[in-house]
């Protein structure tokens, strides 16, 4: 019975094969074969958040090629990487095939390591799919492409040029402007390091240096020059002793093996590489089977890789040198025990013993294999011996000199190039010298008082590695996500880097700006890692990932409606400043019960602004509005900068038509949905706008012209009316005649559906018919979608309209529906 496997790559699949017999067929999917499509949002958030899956771009070739060995096998055994994202593809898998293989004949396949008895053993035991884990993966996905899809356009409004927002790029973009802007903000404060070079009074004469801790059994804290100098003046009138001498062994423990985050860390800081570089080279690691499975958050080792890792440091370095029982580090409570810890897939493959890497490659073995082999070692031992020096004047001066040497190199013997980064510790002292032999109480010579000025200095900017801990330590994303995240918002120039430290570009300090702004919930560090924790539980299988999306959803929506009218902050501060120029506002006018004071609705605006950092985009309008008003008291370069033009004034017809308006008699308002049309309101609201010297728009004008023509009948020689007034005499539409006939038919509907509400929106067909009745008797047209849905709408109505038959076929109606 022949059986299909399915890796990812072709790499693994060529590696696989070489264990496996001949009644396999290993083929590679070349990563996911089924997504959602790319230039449309493909999730039905009505029914589920439904995804709509198409075949992957560039997948086609792969497609066919899977689909025809399928077709040669009896089974399916699908291999991809053991993770949500290998769980999604496998699922994406079965699903493209299930029509080919019976579903019944398809397994999971899972291992951590590609190794001939590690794929042997899980060949042997295959399992069944994780939904919940494809659901988790699934549930990301959704949340990704609305956040992607829905944001992103408000970003465009606000933005020129090719930007956008991600649910956890936006995150690590905030990071580090945030960053950026503690730095900006930062006051340097000025301190003072003192000390002494001294040296024994009988041999040996060697000189060593000595630093202030304590003055009067408190911590030595000199803030400023005048200080110092008075501390300078006091020691020089003073003798030193040594006061006591310290000795104490401490163990500095081994590191963890490496996960995910930290072998980038490590990777970054040791040998340069950037995250995604790390872990192309892991991936080739782990696919020729050197190294387990490189995308994890797990500390777990398993057991008979920890024997074997015991029994080659005992033959390598001796017994000294391993633990009475194995080193255990814990992972974090999120973290997949099912996982392990990036290591060696073979202890006994030094670093020197493995050929046929490439340069890269062999630096990013070594440094996993020194650290994996030092994990599982005994602490080091460091002798520390402290001198402790103080002066015999009024106030007690106390200096300290320390000096260590390592007394057993316990996980040193391995670690290699990690011992450099072991050297200090939290709270350790910086400074480490030579001490002589000291006995207490003897007196020391001061060679040289020595005092140095510093400063405070601000936070340093986020590298790559810090960024990612960063994202760690906030529970922002997951192993498989740091490394795209950071490419992300390099590739997109939000950020650059400057010796290695990332620094926002303008891009994306205005990006984040505004995101921060206008969806500071959304893209809010806490609610970030909350919704990693509830992908967390859906692959647990304690939250239902469609429920999860859907209180999402009610939150998002709402983010987005207050986000969605925004202004971009920068040019309204440019607007606000440019009518701080204004010295003479108009006088208030008043309008119906309301009055309009140009001075107090600028200072109402500008005190929101403050408050909150956002207006509306409505409200700059009206702001330059106000700017163009005012032109003759801004300065020249203030016009020219903002482009300020001087208002027109009102057209002198669109006066006479509103006088011709306000002697008609208007129909009752009409309530559509929600909204209420009440023609004379309207007539009203321009005449106010009219009054106070504002030019109507184009638009405000064509609904003008539209109510003329809609109560022309109440409009003496109405045809000279509009010679006069400039009117279009508009030729009815080609379908008038067809259009007039459907609104009668409609006539005759006495009992009208109730209202359907689907999502926010209620569809209310007497509502839709009045509505469409009113627009054609005003502009006397339609438009074709208006009359398409006009037409569908009669076919729901066909029991309420004699002789439906006689007409159908004239004006193009739908088929009577036979009720059950």
């Amino acid at each position: 019975m022949k059986k299909l496997v399915i890796v990812e790559s072709p790499a693994k699949a060529k590696t696989i094969n070489k264990y496996l017999g001949e009644d396999y067929i290993v083929k590679a999917s070349m990563g996911h074969v089924r997504d959602l499509p790319p230039k449309k949002l493909g999730v039905d958030v009505e029914h589920g958040f439904a995804p709509e899956y198409v075949n992957s771009t560039g997948r086609a070739k792969t497609i066919t090629e899977l689909k025809a060995a399928a077709k040669k096998c009896d089974a399916v055994l699908l291999a991809p990487d053991p993770d949500r994202e290998g769980e999604a593809i496998a699922w994406h898998l079965f699903e493209l095939l299930k029509g080919i293989v019976p579903e019944e004949n398809f397994s999971r396949v899972t291992y951590n390591e590609i190794t001939k008895s590690a794929i042997t053993e899980a060949f042997a035991h295959p399992g069944e799919m994780d939904m919940n884990r494809v659901n988790s993966q699934q549930a990301r996905r959704v949340l990704d492409r609305l956040v992607g899809f829905k944001v992103s356009p408000l970003l465009w409004r606000q933005i020129k040029g090719g930007v956008s927002a991600g649910r956890v790029q936006s995150v690590a973009l905030r990071l580090v402007c945030e960053r950026e802007q503690l730095i900006k903000d930062f006051k340097p404060e000025e301190y003072w390091v003192l000390g002494a070079n001294v040296r024994k009074q009988v041999a040996p004469l060697d000189p060593f240096a000595v630093k202030l801790a304590q003055i009067n059994g408190e911590k030595a804290e000199v803030k400023g020059g005048e200080q110092a100098q008075k501390i300078r003046a006091e020691l020089e009138a003073s003798t030193l002793h040594v006061e006591r001498i310290i000795e104490k062994e401490i163990q500095r423990r081994a590191r963890a093996p490496f996960i995910t985050s930290t072998i980038q860390q490590a990777a970054s800081s040791v040998c340069g590489f950037a995250p995604a570089r790390t872990m192309r080279i892991a991936q080739s690691l782990y696919e020729n089977g050197l190294i387990t499975y490189m995308r994890t958050d797990s500390f777990n080792i398993a057991k008979s890789a920890q024997e074997e890792c015991r029994a080659f440091v005992t033959a390598e370095y001796g017994a000294e040198y391993i633990p009475e029982k194995p080193n255990f580090y814990k992972s974090k409570s999120s973290a997949q025990e099912a996982h392990e810890a990036i290591r060696p897939t073979d202890v006994a493959k030094t670093p020197q013993a493995v050929s046929g890497l490439e340069k890269d490659e062999a630096k990013l073995y070594k440094l996993i294999w020194e650290r994996f082999v030092a994990s599982q070692m005994v602490p080091a031992r460091i002798a520390r011996r402290t001198a402790e020096v103080e002066t015999d004047g009024t106030n007690t001066y106390l200096f300290r000199a320390t000096a260590s040497e390592i007394a057993f190199p316990g996980y040193m013997r391995a670690s290699g190039i990690e011992k450099a980064a072991d050297k200090k510790k939290e709270g350790e002292e910086d400074d480490e010298t030579k001490l002589p032999p000291l006995t207490e109480g003897e007196n020391l010579d001061c060679l040289e008082w020595l005092g140095e000025q510093k400063f405070t200095k601000p936070p340093a900017r986020y590298s790559e590695p810090s960024l990612i801990k960063a994202l760690e330590e906030n529970g922002v994303g997951r192993p498989s996500t740091y490394a795209q995240t950071l490419s992300t918002i390099e590739k997109r120039e939000y950020v650059t880097k400057e010796k290695r430290s990332l620094v926002p570009t303008e891009a994306g300090l205005r990006v984040n700006e505004f995101l921060v702004k206008a969806l500071d919930p959304l893209f809010n560090v806490k609610f970030t890692a909350e919704m990693e924790e509830k992908l967390d539980q859906i692959e647990e299988g304690t939250v239902e990932w469609t429920d999860m999306m859907r209180e999402f959803y009610e939150n998002f929506l709402e983010w987005l409606e207050g986000a969605k009218d925004m202004a971009e902050p920068a040019e309204t501060e440019e607007v606000l400043k440019a009518l701080e120029q204004v010295s003479e506002w108009a006088e208030p006018v008043k309008r119906g019960r309301r009055t309009y004071d140009d001075q107090e609705i600028v200072g109402s605006v500008r005190e929101k602004f403050a408050e909150v950092g956002k207006i509306t985009s409505r409200q700059q309008q009206m702001l330059f509005r106000l700017a163009c008003k005012y032109i003759e008291q801004m300065s020249a370069e203030t016009v020219t900068t903002l482009k300020l033009e001087k208002p027109e004034a009102p057209r002198t017809e669109t006066g006479k038509k509103i006088e011709l308006l306000e002697t008609l008699d208007f129909d009752e308002p009409r309530k559509v949905g929600k909204r209420t049309y009440d023609d004379g309101k309207f007539v009203q609201s321009l005449k106010e706008q009219v009054q106070s010297g504002k030019r109507l728009s184009d638009r405000q004008v064509g609904a003008l012209d539209t109510l003329l023509v809609k109560y022309s009948s109440q409009i003496d020689n109405f045809e000279q009316v509009q010679k006069d007034l400039g009117l279009e005499a508009k030729a009815p539409a080609e379908n008038a005649e067809e259009i007039a006939k459907l609104i009668e038919l409609c006539k005759t509907i006495e009992t009208w559906n109730p209202p359907v509400k689907r999502g926010k929106r209620e569809f209310n067909d007497a509502d839709f018919y009045e509505s469409l009745s009113t627009q054609f008797k005003g502009k006397g047209s339609l438009s074709d979608r208006q009359v398409a849905a006009l037409k569908k709408m009669i076919g729901r109505y066909t029991d309420q309209i004699p002789d439906y038959e006689a007409v159908r076929e004239e004006l193009g109606l739908p088929e009577p529906k036979v009720k059950k």
